[in-house]
């Protein structure tokens, strides 16, 4: 890890070596940062809150050693992508997405997504549906089923993350204070109990914790949920509600853990009304929220078989 001579981690510390290779990308008028490995068709991994592409680097290399060529990227304001000041919506993050596909070489790509990646997975394929041959979301409801279900008193529990994120400033600098140790806790009140108590659990919580303190990081992140909260009931996030109520015609698998902590399984349950191609629910026993590095094996095996 690269960490300057303040302290302050910067975009290099996310450069991670591994059977993988990392470059920069062009698309959508910023540079979208990528890890990438193996040949064939394209997979596209979409990370989530408070992670960046190293949350997928199971999934790396087992599908790139199953024939596929895997492609994960920091989104926008995340790891060693750019962090402008501006377009943390879901209708920006989707058109970045589908101009990635089309900068990698692609028409379109088995597109996968965890937590903020999964919004922006299911809003890809319904607003760029050419871009999306096959749809899996993990840990994430379809927007307007995450919307409706705001009005159940317990999701509204598990989500007060995203209700206190709304303020402005002070989000960043609970993420990113050293005298506590907010990532940690985030992962460990979202996951289910197996993965805490398991080694590589640390390793994670160092990894996210000096990522969200990369200038700029947190804020980037924070814009997400600021975004999602306040658009409501303003013109743009109404005509978003209403774009996304477009049938999904991409074949859909939905994974979700059994113990999320963040988004909870009957809240997610509904999504599959939204879909019009093929669609599997499968809810995960035992698991939480994190389910690439919860249960990575099950999860790339999963993606596989879908892929295919």
């Amino acid at each position: 890890m690269t960490v300057p001579p303040d302290g302050q981690p910067d975009a290099t510390s996310v450069l991670l070596p591994g059977p993988w290779t990392h470059r920069d990308v062009s698309a959508n008028g910023i540079s979208l940062h990528t890890a990438e490995a193996g040949e064939g068709p394209l997979v596209l991994l979409l990370h989530g809150f408070p992670q960046f592409w190293w949350a997928w680097r199971a999934q790396l290399t087992a599908l790139s050693a199953a024939g596929f060529r895997v492609v994960a990227p920091d989104l926008r304001g995340y790891g060693a992508s750019d962090k402008p000041p501006r377009g943390y919506d879901l209708p920006t993050a989707a058109a970045d997405v589908a101009a990635l596909v089309r900068a990698l070489g692609e028409r379109d790509a088995v597109l996968v997504g965890h937590d903020w990646g999964a919004l922006v997975a299911w809003t890809t394929a319904a607003l760029h549906p050419r871009s999306v041959r096959r749809l899996v979301v993990l840990s994430m409801a379809h927007p307007r089923r995450l919307r409706a279900g705001m009005a159940d008193a317990a999701q509204r529990r598990a989500f007060r993350y995203f209700l206190g994120a709304q303020l402005p400033r002070l989000p960043e600098r609970r993420l990113t204070r050293a005298d506590d140790d907010p990532v940690a806790e985030l992962l460990r009140d979202w996951s289910g109990p197996a993965w805490t108590q398991a080694p590589g659990f640390a390793e994670a919580v160092d990894r996210y914790r000096s990522a969200a303190r990369i200038p700029q990081a947190a804020y980037g992140s924070m814009e997400y949920f600021r975004w999602a909260g306040r658009s409501q009931l303003r013109p743009d996030g109404l005509r978003y509600a209403r774009r996304m109520a477009a049938p999904i015609s991409a074949p859909t698998l939905q994974l979700h853990g059994e113990l999320d902590g963040c988004v909870l399984p009957a809240t997610a349950a509904g999504s599959g009304r939204y879909v019009a191609g093929a669609y599997e629910w499968r809810e995960l026993p035992g698991r939480g929220h994190f389910l690439p590095e919860e249960a990575p094996d099950e999860i790339s095996a999963a993606i596989a078989d879908w892929a295919r």
